[in-house]
């Protein structure tokens, strides 16, 4: 009788606990459910305003392909004009040249100049919060606006910048309209957008231990060198995230040129996105320039990689600095 009892004890145990794990595989499938419906509309779009053009695009670089008729299947044809003589002497270049020079230029001076904002906005004084809003609005001006801005402030003999130049006695430079000095402004105007770097290295400030700097301080550091051997290096990974994505975006700079200068003068702010769009959309060859869109993210590639691979001799994160293993 007691054997019997234990039994059916042990089914109806049984039967809850299986009732039990039903019911919580129920709520995870509703929570996985409620997850994918809140991340949906990125996924969608994801899908449809990225993956579907990459696709479309690396299908098209092996066609002869217009808006305007159907495409033809050329094969290597479009990459194989990458590589002939003529093409190479005219604006792939040129192009690649000019971005490479925004690029290498604008990266740096843009970094350090939100790294120095960051560090001084991070210091406890009156009114900081209205100097970190005004510092950081330009980042959320739209491109357009901004470019018809800075047409204003380039001026030559109106804007702001050489009426400036004026007052001390130097005649500003035609900035836009000279060979010489329309990608010098460019970059000058690259450094107005520099409050997005200066927020996320403004957040990584502020996590650096204050209890560093208080015994630094007690052995006697001066400031300079509690900034140069505690702070700098705590902060590299934060830099690494701002220099990857900022060289990124330079790369694909685009409105800027199209704006202000649409390539000119003589092509002389003619960056590679400008002519990818002029070859697509104004001369029609999407096939040859979905083949140069592929080719330039080949190269995109190649440099963020090198950029990892560097970031070894100089990123310092937390394991490291305590004298253990990356």
């Amino acid at each position: 009788m007691g054997t019997l009892l234990g039994i059916l004890r042990g089914g109806s145990s049984t039967r809850n606990r299986g009732s039990k794990y039903r019911r919580l595989s129920l709520m995870r499938r509703r929570e996985e459910l409620v997850g994918w419906l809140f991340v949906s509309p990125w996924v969608l779009g994801f899908l449809a305003l990225t993956l579907g053009p990459m696709v479309a695009s690396f299908y098209l670089s092996f066609h002869r392909a217009s808006m305007l008729s159907p495409s033809v299947f050329v094969g290597l044809a479009n990459y194989q004009t990458l590589l002939s003589r003529d093409e190479i002497q005219s604006l792939l270049w040129k192009t690649l040249y000019n971005t490479s020079y925004y690029v290498f230029f604008s990266v740096p001076l843009k970094t350090a100049l939100a790294f120095g904002l960051a560090v001084m906005l991070n210091q406890s004084f009156r009114g900081r919060g209205l100097f970190r809003t005004i510092y950081y609005l330009p980042s959320i001006v739209p491109p357009v606006a901004g470019a018809a801005l800075w047409l204003w402030v380039f001026h030559r003999d109106f804007g702001i910048l050489n009426s400036m130049l004026r007052l001390i006695g130097i005649q500003g430079p035609p900035w836009l309209t000279s060979v010489v000095w329309a990608k010098p402004a460019l970059v000058i105007m690259s450094l107005w957008q520099a409050g997005g770097g200066l927020l996320i290295l403004l957040a990584g400030l502020q996590g650096v231990p204050t209890e560093l700097h208080d015994a630094a301080k007690v052995d006697g550091a001066a400031a300079w060198s509690r900034f140069w051997h505690i702070t700098v290096p705590i902060m590299t990974p934060t830099l690494f995230f701002v220099l990857v994505t900022e060289i990124i975006s330079s790369f694909q700079v685009f409105v800027v040129t199209w704006v202000m200068t649409d390539g000119g003068p003589v092509n002389t702010t003619l960056m590679y996105v400008l002519w990818l769009y002029r070859l697509a959309f104004q001369q029609f060859k999407m096939g040859y320039a979905s083949a140069l869109a592929w080719v330039y993210f080949a190269i995109l590639m190649a440099f963020a990689a090198l950029i990892f691979k560097s970031s070894s001799a100089w990123v310092y994160y937390e394991g490291k600095l305590m004298g253990g293993k990356r």
